[in-house]
């Protein structure tokens, strides 16, 4: 599509918060389609882009940011635009550090066009073999929360065992694979048949046990005969109840997420009943934001890169087709756990792009 047909178009489709909720997002009650008219490149100030979103990434650390809390990000306020990470093409710009026709990462969040600063975008080099939805996913903030938390908290060695809930997702499916190529047996928790079938015969985990399984406490136990060394938490609750109890002495515990109470906000929650062992095996539990390792991403999108080109990394991806409207819904699927692997929304096809550099 042309920048004259956009302007044309007239109409820029957006996503606010209207409500905040108190368990589940509700299409139709917690967000609200706005329309505003298209920004043109008559807008651009010195420095600035103007952005037409293709892909927009869903990741759980969404739900948390509707919540009026305190947290690592401030809570996306009533009437603002909800927050999140695009791949985005330049189709006007007055910055000579970026050319029309570009794909840039953005964090501009749940809208079809942006203006921003030059400053607020970062463009990547996809590597070979890569794929454009890559930049969002095993080369975006995905694999690098993989790779640092790993790398940082979890450091693990040949040899250990490496347990990995929410296995299936974005995250979770990267750290296993992290982990085996550093020569872990790799222990992923998933919730369905499907989800642990795809962990052991396309990534390679050494066992994979579905969380709904009538036998799954027991499964768990026999799959940890020599306890946890490494445990990466992505879901909280139960399940990390169950890994505090088969925690080996030293073990690391990488706290990255808790999605089995982010629904939870207006409810009472129960706390972890079991925290002892922290103490009685001297537990390292660490939590972080992949934001605190900014200044090493060329590092390691270097090595998974490299991962990648060599076939050593493979990922999956969930691609919500229909446009800006369907984005209330995608998230709603997240958390029913619809996704295997990186769940993005497609705005806009990119073989509708023309000029663009893929």
């Amino acid at each position: 599509m042309t920048l004259e047909n956009i302007n044309m178009a007239r109409e820029n489709k957006k996503f606010v918060l209207a409500q905040r909720p108190k368990t589940h997002v509700v299409p139709g009650e917690t967000f609200r389609l706005e329309k505003e008219p298209v920004p043109t490149a008559n807008d651009l100030k010195d420095g600035q882009v103007l952005l037409e979103v293709l892909y927009l990434s869903l990741d759980p650390a969404m739900r948390g940011w509707l919540n009026d809390v305190r947290s690592y990000l401030p809570p996306v306020q009533i009437g603002e635009t909800m927050r999140g990470g695009t791949l985005s093409r330049v189709i006007a710009s007055k910055s000579p550090k970026i050319k029309e026709g570009e794909i840039v990462n953005a964090f501009i969040g749940w809208t079809e066009y942006k203006i921003v600063s030059d400053k607020e975008i970062e463009k990547l080099e996809i590597p070979e073999g890569g794929h454009i939805t890559d930049l969002l996913g095993v080369l975006g903030l995905t694999g690098l929360t993989a790779y640092f938390g790993l790398d940082k908290i979890g450091k693990p060695k040949a040899g250990e065992t490496v347990v990995v809930s929410g296995a299936a997702g974005a995250t979770g499916s990267v750290v296993g694979q992290i982990a085996k190529l550093r020569g872990c047996r790799v222990v992923g928790i998933a919730g369905s048949e499907e989800k642990c079938a795809w962990l052991k015969e396309e990534l390679g985990f050494d066992v994979a046990l579905n969380y709904k399984s009538g036998n799954f406490k027991k499964e768990f136990a026999e799959a940890t005969p020599d306890y946890i060394d490494v445990y990466w938490d992505n879901v909280g609750g139960e399940i990390l109840e169950m890994a505090l109890d088969r925690a080996q002495k030293h073990s690391r515990f990488v706290m990255c997420g808790a999605i089995s109470g982010y629904n939870e906000s207006g409810k009472e929650t129960k706390g972890i009943r079991n925290l002892f062992h922290v103490v009685a095996q001297r537990i390292h539990m660490e939590g972080f934001i992949v934001f605190d390792f900014l200044p090493e991403y060329p590092r390691a999108r270097k090595e998974i890169g490299e991962w990648l080109a060599e076939g050593k990394l493979k990922r999956k991806e969930t691609i919500v087709k229909g446009g800006i409207e369907k984005a209330e819904y995608a998230i709603k699927d997240l958390f029913e756990g619809k996704n295997i692997g990186k769940l993005l929304l497609e705005v806009k096809s990119p073989n509708e792009v023309r000029g663009a550099r893929l």
